[in-house]
């Protein structure tokens, strides 16, 4: 076989995994077959991860990993606040959410099987902790650059944004209506930025 550098057979592993768990769920995929769907010996694929729950700890921080990379690059930070909210949540809710349902199932799946599993409970914490950092973040950033100030606490902020829009993911998974999930959207953006209610900065 040609040596493949760790990091490179990683991703795809990974890769793979994600394939697999759209496919077969969370209790249907097995280490052969993701080393099957990632054409490598059972064998390699143990060397990288030797157990499921390390292969699907590295699948949960990859997707989470996609999120944020989304949400950094998808909005202009420095066309002020109530901007970026709403171009941050329209880009994942268009490119992350509607354009992949199937990784949405996936993705609840993953939470509730870490809090389900001895030695993965703080992966789900980790999970939503990070999407609050990176939405923190990147609201802070957002404000600072227009010279503005959030009404609320940034991080708090970040935490309503993070659950409303994993409500309104729930629900269109379980009930894929387009225009009912865009309406949905704009409400949820409208309620974000009256809480929020921006002003200047003192002294901008």
């Amino acid at each position: 076989m040609v040596y493949v550098e760790s990091a490179v057979r990683s991703r795809q592993i990974i890769a793979a995994a994600r394939a697999v768990l759209v496919r077969d769920g969370v209790g249907g995929m097995t280490i052969r077959a993701v080393a099957q769907e990632a054409g490598i010996p059972l064998g390699t694929l143990q060397y990288v991860f030797p157990t499921k729950q390390q292969l699907l700890r590295a699948v949960i921080e990859d997707v989470v990993e996609d999120i944020t990379e989304l949400l950094k690059s998808s909005s202009n930070v420095d066309a002020g606040l109530e901007n970026a909210i709403k171009q941050g949540v329209w880009s994942v809710w268009n490119n992350f959410v509607v354009a992949d349902v199937p990784m949405q199932l996936v993705q609840y799946e993953l939470t509730v099987h870490a809090l389900r599993t001895a030695g993965l409970e703080d992966l789900a914490r980790w999970q939503y902790e990070r999407y609050v950092d990176v939405v923190t973040e990147w609201l802070e950033e957002s404000a600072r650059r227009a010279g503005e100030v959030s009404a609320i606490d940034y991080r708090r902020l970040a935490r309503l944004l993070v659950a409303g829009v994993d409500g309104l993911i729930l629900q269109f998974v379980v009930h894929p209506d387009f225009h009912r999930g865009q309406e949905d959207v704009k409400g949820l953006i409208a309620m974000i930025i009256a809480h929020a209610r921006v002003r200047p900065a003192a002294g901008a």
